[in-house]
C-alpha cells in the first residue's frame, strides 16, 4: 500500500505524539538535546507537568528521559508584513518527556524568551485551542530555524564554499579533486536559482515568510557565529546533544551508519594517496583549499574546532568524510520530506498573523483560524515545498560516479566496495521501515543524492 504523507500528517498534526515524534524524524532532527538542568528562563514546576506526583523533573532528568527544544536564536527578529500585515514569530522553549512506553511527549511551552505574566507556560492539560495555538506557534518557528540555519546555512551555503574552494585551488589531476568534484554537481547553479528565487527581495521566502528580508539576515548571522565543527560531525553532534539513546530515532540511526560508510571510503582513497602526515602537510594545494574555506566560508571566525590547516591524515579523513556527509546525507536528511510535512499548512505553518494568547483559556478554533496565514502565503509555501522536495530529472545517487576520475584500479575497487556497502544499508532501511507506522526514508542511499542539487 502506498504510504500518503501529507494524509497521514492531517490526520496526526494536532496529536502530542506526532508533534514529538518531528523534532526525531521531521525534517529538523537539529534541535532537540538532552535536558539535564531546566534553563533559568523556562521555570516549570512539577505540579505544571506532573500534577498526579508520580514522578518529578529532577527524577526524570537524572533518568535521562527529558529533553529540550529552545529557539533562543529566533529572539527578538524583526518579521516582515505580509499582504500589508505585521507577521508574529515567537522564539520559544519546548520541554519533552520520554513515556515509559517511548514516546515523546511535549509537557510545556513557553512562547517567549523571558518569563512574564502575558507569556503564560502551555501545558498539555490546558483548553484545546491554547495547547495547539502554542503547538502551531513552535511549528512555524521551526519552519524558520529549519530553512535558513539547518536547510540553507548549513547544507547549501556550506556546500558551496566547499565547493567553489575546491575549483578555485585544486587541479582536476588532484586525488582531492578526483575524489570531491561528484559531490559539487549542480551546487552552485543551484543556489545561484535559491538566491534568485527564493532569498532576493522578490523572492517566495522574502515575501511570503515572517522571517523573510530582515530577519532572514539576522537568523543567518546569529547561526553562522553560533556554529562548530562537531555540531557538523554527526556522532560527534549526537553524543553532544546527549541522544545516543533515544529510542525510535532513525534519523540518527541511519546517519550514523551512513557516516561510518561514507568515513570507511573516504580512509580508503586517502589512505592510499596520503602515506603519512607530513605527506598532508606539505600538499600545498590541500592547504589552501582548506584555509579558503576558513577565510571566506567561516569568515575567519574562530568558529570552535574548524581547521585552518590540515596537519594529520586523520583530520584530512574526517573533513572530508564531513564534506560528503553535508552534501548528500544531511541534505537528503533536511530537504526531502518537506512538503511531506509541510503540505498540509497548519503543521507547518511558513508565517502566522496573531500574536500568541498572553492569557489562558481564551483562544478559540477562530482564533487559531486568523492567526493561520492568509490564502496566497498558504499557497506559496506549499508550491516551494513541493518543488524543493522533487528529485532531480537526472538524478545520481550516492557513491554512483558516471564519470571515471580515478585512473587506478585500487580507488576503482574502493568505489565498488562503497557502493555495495550502500546496498547493504538501503536493504536494511526497506525492511525495517516496513513494520514502521511512519516510514523514514530520507536517508535511505537509494534516495540521496551525491551533492545538494535541488
Amino acid at each position: 500500500m502506498l504510504f500518503l504523507f501529507t494524509d497521514y500528517v492531517q490526520q496526526h498534526w494536532k496529536e502530542d505524539a506526532f508533534f514529538g515524534y518531528q523534532f526525531l524524524n521531521g525534517v529538523n532532527p537539529m534541535m532537540i538535546r538532552r535536558c539535564t538542568v531546566l534553563p533559568d528562563n523556562f521555570p516549570v514546576t512539577d505540579k505544571m507537568v506532573f500534577p498526579d506526583s508520580r514522578c518529578s523533573l529532577a527524577e526524570e532528568m537524572k533518568k535521562g528521559n527529558i529533553f529540550l527544544c529552545d529557539y533562543k536564536q529566533i529572539d527578538g527578529v524583526k518579521t516582515s508584513l505580509i499582504n500589508d500585515k505585521k507577521q508574529y514569530l515567537m522564539a520559544p522553549l519546548v520541554l519533552l518527556h520520554k513515556t515509559p512506553n517511548d514516546k515523546l511527549m511535549p509537557i510545556a511551552i513557553q512562547l517567549k524568551q523571558k518569563p512574564a505574566e502575558d507569556n503564560p507556560i502551555f501545558l498539555p492539560s490546558d483548553s484545546e485551542y491554547d495547547w495547539l495555538l502554542a503547538k502551531i506557534f513552535v511549528r512555524s518557528t521551526d519552519f524558520s530555524e529549519h530553512q535558513l540555519n539547518v536547510h540553507l546555512l548549513r547544507t547549501h551555503l556550506l556546500a558551496e564554499v566547499f565547493a567553489v574552494s575546491l575549483l578555485r585551488n585544486v587541479p582536476m589531476v588532484h586525488p582531492l579533486y578526483k575524489l570531491l568534484i561528484p559531490h559539487t554537481r549542480y551546487t552552485l547553479q543551484i543556489n545561484f536559482l535559491a538566491r534568485k528565487r527564493l532569498i532576493s527581495k522578490e523572492g517566495v521566502f522574502t515575501q511570503f515568510s515572517a522571517s523573510g528580508g530582515e530577519g532572514m539576515l539576522t537568523i543567518l548571522r546569529r547561526s553562522l557565529s553560533s556554529m562548530t565543527y562537531s555540531s557538523l560531525c554527526m556522532p560527534e553532534d549526537i553524543a553532544e546533544r546527549g541522544l545516543k539513546d533515544v529510542p525510535n530515532f532513525y534519523y540518527r540511526d541511519d546517519g550514523l551508519r551512513l557516516w561510518d560508510i561514507i568515513n570507511r571510503f573516504v580512509r580508503g582513497v586517502l589512505s592510499y594517496y596520503y602515506k603519512n602526515d607530513l605527506e598532508v602537510q606539505q600538499d600545498s594545494e590541500l592547504q589552501k583549499w582548506i584555509l579558503d574555506i576558513f577565510e571566506h566560508g567561516f569568515l575567519s571566525h574562530p568558529c570552535p574546532g574548524i581547521p585552518q590547516k590540515l596537519t594529520t591524515v586523520d583530520s584530512l579523513i574526517k573533513f572530508v568524510t564531513m564534506v560528503i556527509f553535508t552534501g548528500s546525507a544531511q541534505h537528503a536528511a533536511v530537504n526531502s520530506g518537506q512538503f511531506d510535512y509541510g503540505g498540509w499548512m497548519p503543521n507547518t505553518p511558513i508565517s502566522l498573523k496573531l500574536p500568541p494568547p498572553t492569557k489562558k483559556g481564551k483562544a478559540t478554533e477562530e482564533t487559531m483560524l486568523k492567526t493561520l496565514p492568509d490564502v496566497n502565503t498558504t499557497v506559496q509555501g506549499m508550491a516551494t515545498l513541493w518543488l524543493l522536495s522533487q528529485q532531480s530529472s537526472d538524478f545520481a545517487p550516492l557513491g554512483h560516479y558516471p564519470e571515471d576520475h580515478f585512473s587506478e584500479k585500487t580507488p576503482g575497487q574502493m568505489i565498488k566496495n562503497f557502493q555495495e556497502e550502500l546496498k547493504a544499508l538501503s536493504a536494511a532501511i526497506k525492511k525495517r521501515n516496513k513494520d514502521l507506522e511512519v516510514p523514514y526514508t530520507y536517508m535511505d542511499p537509494e534516495k540521496i543524492e551525491n551533492s545538494v542539487a535541488i
